[in-house]
């Protein structure tokens, strides 16, 4: 593994697959604003980088995933109107571009995801977690406000109600309960977890990207109001695959009764 290390995140490469780490176990992965800004500078390697497929999103440690954001920086960084407004766009900034990538994500989880967690683990296509994990959006307890894109996000996952719940209550929900509402897909034991999400991202990883990426582009098409909605984009998503090598090869694959090796393009 080719590994890049920031001051608390770590970006490592390992064949198809990156994977960035929220690296303040200290802290519980507590998210600085520093954090969100290497966040965005490492999407951004990734998104570039041809031979990454599929990015994995985990915390460092065995305590947490995400457990929020950084509170101890508030009084500095969100105290005013203008550092928080400053303080938001820079997470947003980060978030949507997890968010956004035409690549595959995969949060892992375990131990605590909080708050700024669950908005990152709502920023990734799939959620896998380990059994203790736990969930909660502790706005209501701190008096924060959501801006309509977080919540837009956690509706989209689990729906309107289970939304309204997890704000209004404010409480930790347990993994089978996250599991229940469609907060996550998969539910496994911790000792399992890595070896499993290892195996579903090169298993992702495998297949033809153009294909995968399609999909991405089209499910965030239909997730929007129909007046937004880019019918265009999705069919020339879709041309793309069938004008492809990867088409090709694919066909040539089926029948030669051999395992395909797509490239991309």
């Amino acid at each position: 593994m080719t590994t890049l290390r920031t001051d608390k995140m770590i970006a490592g490469k390992e064949g198809a697959i990156g994977w960035i780490t929220f690296n303040n176990p200290a802290r519980h992965n507590a998210v600085s604003m520093a954090m969100w800004e290497a966040l965005f500078e490492i999407v951004t390697d990734y998104a570039a980088d041809g031979a990454i497929r599929v990015i994995v999103v985990k915390g460092a440690g065995e305590r947490a995933f995400v457990s929020g954001a950084d509170i101890s920086e508030f009084e500095e960084k969100r105290s005013s109107p203008e550092t928080t407004r400053i303080y938001n766009e820079t997470a947003q900034k980060a978030s949507k571009a997890l968010k956004d990538i035409g690549k595959p994500t995969i949060a892992m989880i375990r131990g605590y995801c909080v708050g700024g967690g669950v908005s990152t683990a709502m920023s990734c296509d799939l959620r896998i977690a380990a059994e203790g994990a736990s969930f909660a959006v502790p706005a209501a307890k701190l008096g924060l406000g959501y801006e309509y894109e977080g919540v837009r996000k956690l509706m989209d996952v689990v729906g309107p109600s289970f939304a309204k719940e997890i704000f209004f209550t404010a409480r930790q929900f347990t993994a089978q309960e996250a599991l229940a509402m469609g907060l996550i897909n998969r539910l496994l034991p911790a000792d399992r977890l890595e070896t499993y999400v290892r195996e579903y991202a090169a298993m992702i990883a495998d297949n033809a990207p153009l294909t995968v990426s399609s999909i991405k582009t089209i499910v965030a098409e239909a997730l929007k109001d129909e007046s937004r909605r880019d019918r265009a984009l999705c069919q020339e998503v879709v041309d793309r695959c069938f004008n492809s090598a990867d088409y090709r090869e694919g066909r040539q694959a089926f029948m030669e009764k051999r395992k395909p090796r797509f490239v991309g393009r």
